[in-house]
């Protein structure tokens, strides 16, 4: 239920992608904050959670199922293997579950592509930081053009990638594999994740390759810009480095850099996958209407109806 216009929030995860999450909920019009949960109180993520003003708890799941009243969105930061256990406890009361892990559970969402399709679903799943970056620009393209077979490399700095990725390589591989095929059509798909550890930490950088038919620069690099272009709209970072196409063979890169909170400026992957999730978590704020404090006074000689308190009905 939405409180003073705004839906309730708990972050489940205190590593690098749950607190820069939580910094990016704190700012937003949309959303209220209440909880970040991790499994021990001394955790980096938790103090630093703690040190913004926000509530900690630190018994996992447990801590959503102990609150007053039920979440209307939870972020899933934890790991692939623990988020099916998460959706299946949290699915009786209403919640809206983000999933940051490359659990595959939930509905796969990609906001230019198919934002509006999470006012839909309980589930969302944000496919992995290679596929928010790759799948925008690779299913505008193949919008374009006949494309049989692509190939995304994803490379991020080590010291970005946190444990619960390093615990999830092989759902990440497989996940951005199948959102690919999945929004492109395109069936001949490989994935591969390159964990970088150059001093200084390597920019995160996706490079997509593809053969197909009548791929010509013009059209890639105009579908490539308009994609990304969109992309900036939540993540400014974001930018197209190189885009080559001639008849059946095209490469495309995109580089994206932090935009500061948490993160340094190298961590563009922790960056693009919150603000994507933070983007589609608006989406649903915004359909859900305003709250009953935020409804006009009724006109005078109007009879006032009353408004039920229980459910957390967001779609």
């Amino acid at each position: 239920m939405k409180r003073n216009g705004r839906l309730s929030v708990a972050v489940l995860g205190a590593g690098l992608i749950g607190i820069d999450l939580a910094a990016k909920v704190a700012r937003s019009r949309a959303l209220d904050c209440r909880l970040v949960v991790a499994r021990a109180a001394d955790t980096p993520g938790l103090r630093q959670a703690r040190a913004m003003g926000l509530p900690t708890a630190t018994d996992g799941i447990g801590s959503l199922l102990a609150a007053d009243e039920p979440f209307d969105v939870v972020f899933d930061a934890t790991n692939a293997m623990a988020h099916a256990e998460h959706a299946a406890v949290l699915a009786p009361f209403g919640t809206t579950l983000i999933d940051l892990t490359p659990s595959q559970v939930g509905h796969m969402v990609v906001p230019t592509v198919n934002g509006a399709e999470a006012v839909g679903h309980r589930d969302i799943n944000m496919v992995s930081c290679g596929g928010q970056a790759s799948i925008p620009l690779l299913h505008a393209i193949t919008r374009r053009h006949r494309v049989d077979h692509v190939e995304v490399v994803t490379t991020a700095a080590s010291r970005s990638v946190g444990r619960g990725t390093r615990l999830n390589l092989d759902e990440y591989v497989e996940t951005t594999q199948n959102a690919v095929r999945d929004f492109t059509g395109v069936k001949d798909v490989k994935a591969i994740l390159n964990i970088s550890p150059a001093r200084p930490p390597a920019t995160f950088r996706v490079a997509m390759s593809m053969v197909g038919q009548d791929l010509t620069p013009e059209s890639v690099r105009a579908a490539a810009e308009e994609a990304a272009g969109r992309v900036r709209s939540y993540a400014a970072g974001f930018e197209v480095t190189a885009c080559v196409a001639e008849g059946e063979r095209a490469f495309v890169a995109v580089e994206v850099a932090a935009g500061g909170d948490r993160i340094p400026r190298y961590g563009g992957n922790l960056d693009l996958i919150n603000s994507a999730a933070l983007q589609v978590s608006e989406v649903i704020a915004d359909a859900a209407g305003p709250s009953p404090a935020d409804a006009p006074p009724p006109e005078p000689g109007h009879p006032t109806l009353a408004v039920p308190t229980g459910g957390t009905e967001t779609s």
